[in-house]
């Protein structure tokens, strides 16, 4: 490959030195403290619920379509119920293990990027902390972090194409087509970024002149229910989805996705006309790779989210290629940092990496109010809901089918947990979730408008809602949350028995 000499092979081996091994482990624990842990948060009331259906088919008889149709393209839920059957960990034990596991991984990507991407070691510690440090950092339009507070397979898929960079970085290409067939088979979406940044570095790497590229990545995903007709009900589930209209973006969300290209740029400019300071191989290319893979990108989702006749390609997200992107833009403003301010000045690591890790660990205390920072599994978990949970799911029989707000997530002191994950029991659809799943899938659109439908004004539901509710959907079980709701059903003993009253939340059995 002319024009960029090769990666040392001894730079390889080093990778994986016990002293740098442990160092990134430190970081790794650094980055869980900051970061906070959640299991049952938003996404993973699909997710968890996956798992624990492989664990125990029984549970979720009537709406685990709500996550088992997407999840036929995934092999992730598959894969940490098999690792729960053959280590015999409790199921809260492996979903921490696989979550300190995903950070560490995505933290050595990183930071193998870093060393093949500058030379002085200050740098590539200053970019896998600046990453570390914002993992929970949200990207601007398309309702993401870079990392989340709870096992995700877009941060096990993230690690796999990380390591396909790397691998096409040392010129080991079958190994970048294992790494992204393994980010394909987790999440099949954020893989298709991952393949097109690749063939761009490829590209940029060989000094060809033209990327051998198609003409959108995420046209390769075989998932056929994305192609299934809109509906009415479907354009309603979708419109819940802000991401998803471009023209409803605001102003700084339309700066984060042209500033970092700009700032790409420009970088790109300064390193081209120094290369006395382009120390290490892979740094321009890397850099280069980018701004074609974003304006490429940006092209694509302009082409697929903007006209009216391809709203059905929407729930591709193909804005989120931005996760990509600002992994490695931050990637690369730490290593540059490191190496030409921090350098080894104890004080100056101490001025930037002290108030940004108070910063973004305050920020997760206080979007999580009610709950504790880290919900381990050795502790007692405080939130009023999530004790609620606790209670249905070792109190009711798993068949039973329960209806709840359909807003109950963002309700005070709820912290979005998922009913279904934690719960373990079956239940109305909501608003706030399962309309994105409805989105995603439309098979699943009129049942969920219909079942949020006969949801509408629960805080005002009489006597006759509930038993509307148990005629038509065969709901057998209530949460209530509200007083107004508690004092109007006062004297309908006959109607329902509340085992569980604690604060404002009861638990109650229609009859």
């Amino acid at each position: 490959m002319s024009g960029h000499p090769e990666i040392p092979a001894t730079l390889r081996e080093s990778d994986y030195a016990l002293k740098n091994l442990l160092c990134l482990a430190l970081l790794t624990f650094f980055a869980f403290l900051v970061m906070g842990y959640h299991p049952g948060l938003e996404d993973d009331s699909f997710y968890l619920a996956a798992i624990k259906r492989h664990l125990n088919p029984a549970l979720f008889p009537y709406d685990s379509d709500f996550f088992r149709l997407q999840f036929q393209a995934t092999i992730f839920d598959k894969l940490i119920a098999f690792s729960i059957r053959l280590t015999h960990l409790p199921l809260a034990w492996a979903l921490l293990t696989w979550q300190i596991v995903a950070i560490f991984f995505l933290l050595h990507g990183c930071w193998r990027i870093s060393r093949r991407c500058f030379a002085r070691p200050e740098a590539h510690w200053a970019s896998v902390s600046l990453i570390a440090t914002l993992l929970t950092l949200p990207i601007g339009g398309i309702a993401i972090n870079l990392a989340d507070q709870y096992l995700h397979p877009r941060t096990l898929a993230t690690a796999a194409i990380l390591a396909a960079v790397v691998a096409v970085l040392d010129r080991r290409l079958w190994l970048a087509g294992m790494f992204l067939a393994i980010a394909f088979a987790i999440h099949a979406i954020m893989a298709s970024f991952g393949i097109s940044f690749c063939l761009f570095l490829f590209w940029n790497l060989s000094t060809r002149r033209r990327p051998d590229v198609p003409i959108t990545a995420t046209f390769l995903i075989p998932l056929g229910w994305l192609f299934e007709p809109a509906s009415d009900a479907w354009r309603q589930a979708a419109s819940t989805r802000g991401f998803y209209f471009l023209s409803r973006w605001q102003w700084y969300e339309w700066l984060g996705v042209f500033a970092p290209l700009v700032l790409l740029f420009l970088l790109q400019r300064f390193l081209r006309a120094r290369r006395d300071l382009n120390q290490a191989p892979a740094l321009l290319p890397l850099v280069s790779a980018l701004i074609y893979y974003g304006v490429f990108q940006t092209g694509v989702g302009f082409i697929i989210m903007l006209p009216p006749g391809l709203e059905r390609l929407r729930p591709f997200e193909p804005m989120r290629y931005l996760h990509l992107l600002y992994i490695f833009f931050f990637l690369i403003a730490g290593g540059l940092l490191g190496n030409y301010v921090l350098r080894r000045r104890v004080y100056r690591w101490a001025l930037l990496f002290v108030p940004l890790s108070a910063g973004m660990f305050y920020a997760q205390l206080d979007m999580y109010r009610s709950s504790p920072h880290l919900e381990m599994p050795f502790s007692r978990n405080q939130n009023p809901w999530v004790q609620a949970f606790d209670w249905i799911r070792q109190n009711t029989p798993p068949d039973s089918l329960f209806a709840v707000d359909p807003h109950y997530e963002t309700l005070p002191a709820e912290d979005q947990h998922g009913f279904r994950a934690l719960a373990e029991r079956s239940v109305l659809a909501d608003y706030e979730k399962d309309a994105g799943m409805a989105a995603r899938v439309p098979s699943l659109a009129p049942r969920w408008l219909k079942e949020v439908s006969a949801l509408n004004g629960w805080r005002s539901f009489q006597p006759a809602d509930f038993n509307r509710l148990k005629k038509d959907f065969g709901v057998t079980w209530v949460i209530l949350s509200d007083r107004d709701q508690e004092k109007a059903l006062k004297e309908q003993s006959d109607l329902m028995m509340c085992p569980y009253h604690r604060g404002l939340l009861k638990v109650c059995r229609l009859y």
